[in-house]
């Protein structure tokens, strides 16, 4: 009885030290001492409620993708029409009124156009006709959910781009209807995430034209010459084989001692991928992003397994940045930075000492009500309370998570969680004591009792922090993730760091009578 293996005192005893070694840098300022080179370089962030951070106003240029979708509504249609077994009308394009009209001669033409605009088009555009001609509008309904879709869209890359991890907490909201604030906290120089945001990361893969002559459907791309380190004009296919949207994954690797980036197609890229390979082995096949050639290999065989890499004059920087937009996405609009500067925290820094001092205090009647109430045992939980702090300060250390106002709060909530499993476990060695058990069969029915009601209503607890986390935005999913972590680590501590030191005080001192 209160028999605990070796290997688990050892790994408990590891993993304390451990967790004290990773959070000493988010809970002391190391920056100007000799030690910090002993100490990993993962901290806690803190919020901009916190820290304060990088204020950035993001324009989105929707007008411009909007004439796009236009162009290409239109290009369907005259697409369409081209396959019309009677003589092919002559489209009339207003762009800037966003108008076609199409002329038709006769019953017959009429209902064969009719099919045909709306098969290509669907609900874009409003179609009415007159005696002699089509004329189509845009769908002002359609119009909206496609402005509402760019704008969701481009918000959720950009906060991909930002926060991969889903762990910064950076506040993301739209203003009106052109635009997006963007604040990310204990970032103070918004140039790095301006770089980030710059580009658009539209990928494609073209064909390379021997020929510099431009014959329909070629255009001419820049591209850096590896050897010289100038930029030359290479002519490539305007129809790409391939787009980026088909990307399922991208990933910096080292090939031949160089950065590179390795990219994987879904099943669909995959096949049409393999396909353009196979047909088009020994031509040079044109990595574009952003309308510049990145990188322009030969095809030396077909490339069946739905992945490649792209080589080019990267660094590893340089080339996890690419991934870091590739895995992203490409936004759908161009962004324009309309305003940059750096924010303090912003609820104030009496609200942010008032936070700081409930939670102390919060911790600190947890501390004395144990204390208290169970004596000498109740010290013991408190010992564990404090590694579950450290361990809960080093979990979010790794991960690179934000701490928050109200993630304090749920630091201070799983403190008192994790007292609450002592506090089940001594009150079950003490109806043990009651029964006239031994001292060490009390305490040792107390924890192996105990332990299913504390799994089972910390699982519980555990699950709806996930549904937080998952369906909550900043502030919340700011507690969150310090609840989870914190239930997690109270597991640990509450069961076997205090069965581990009460277990060896008893073996120590052999008590005829236990006092709790």
């Amino acid at each position: 009885m209160l028999k605990i293996p070796n290997w688990k005192i050892v790994l408990s005893i590891i993993i304390c030290f451990l967790s004290i070694y990773i959070s000493i840098p988010s809970l002391i300022d190391l920056t100007n001492s000799p030690a910090a080179s002993f100490f990993p370089d993962k901290k806690v962030n803190l919020g901009l409620d916190l820290r304060g951070g990088s204020y950035i106003l993001i324009e989105m240029e929707i007008d411009a993708y909007e004439m796009e979708t236009f162009s290409r509504n239109v290009d369907a249609i005259r697409n369409k029409l081209r396959k019309l077994s009677s003589t092919q009308p002559t489209m009339q394009v207003n762009a800037a009124s966003k108008e076609v009209v199409i002329p038709f001669t006769s019953t017959e033409e009429k209902e064969e156009i009719r099919k045909s605009i709306l098969d290509s088009v669907g609900a874009f555009f409003f179609v009415s006709s007159t005696d002699s001609e089509f004329v189509l509008t845009i769908n002002g309904e359609e119009l909206k959910n496609i402005r509402k879709n760019v704008i969701s869209q481009s918000m959720e890359i950009i906060r991909r781009r930002v926060d991969e991890t889903g762990t910064k907490e950076l506040d993301l909201q739209r203003q009106g209807d052109n635009y997006i604030l963007l604040q990310v906290p204990g970032v103070e120089d918004p140039g790095e995430i301006k770089r980030i945001l710059g580009k658009t990361a539209k990928l494609s893969f073209h064909l390379v034209e021997n020929s510099q002559s431009l014959a329909a459907g070629v255009r001419l791309m820049p591209f850096e010459d590896p050897r010289t380190g100038r930029y030359i004009s290479i002519p490539v296919q305007a129809r790409p084989i391939l787009s980026g949207d088909m990307l399922v994954d991208a990933q910096t690797t080292i090939h031949n001692g160089a950065p590179i980036v390795s990219f994987k197609f879904n099943n669909l890229g995959a096949k049409l991928f393999g396909d353009a390979t196979a047909a088009n082995t020994g031509r040079a096949l044109a990595i574009v992003l952003d309308n510049v050639v990145i990188s322009a290999p030969s095809i030396s065989e077909p490339i069946l397994s739905g992945s490649g890499i792209i080589q080019g004059s990267f660094t590893v920087a340089s080339a996890s940045e690419l991934a870091l937009l590739l895995r992203a996405g490409a936004l759908p609009v161009p962004l324009k930075i309309i305003e940059e500067r750096s924010v303090g925290p912003s609820l104030g820094l009496d609200s942010i000492e008032s936070g700081k001092n409930a939670a102390l205090l919060g911790s600190g009647f947890v501390v004395v009500f144990m204390f208290v109430f169970y004596y000498f045992f109740g010290m013991i939980a408190n010992l564990a309370l404090v590694f579950n702090f450290f361990m809960l300060i080093s979990i979010m250390a790794l991960f690179g998570a934000t701490l928050t106002l109200p993630g304090i709060a749920g630091i201070v909530l799983t403190l008192g969680m994790a007292v609450d499993a002592n506090v089940l476990i001594f009150e079950r060695i003490r109806e043990e004591l009651g029964k006239g058990r031994t001292p060490m069969s009390a305490i040792d029915s107390g924890f192996e009792m105990a332990f299913g009601t504390i799994f089972d209503s910390n699982i519980t607890t555990i699950l709806t922090g996930v549904i937080l986390y998952v369906f909550g935005t900043g502030p919340i999913k700011g507690f969150a993730v310090t609840m989870v972590i914190g239930i997690i680590c109270s597991m640990f501590t509450a069961v076997m760091l205090s069965k581990i030191i009460i277990a060896s005080w008893y073996r120590k001192r052999r008590p005829e009578t236990l006092v709790i």
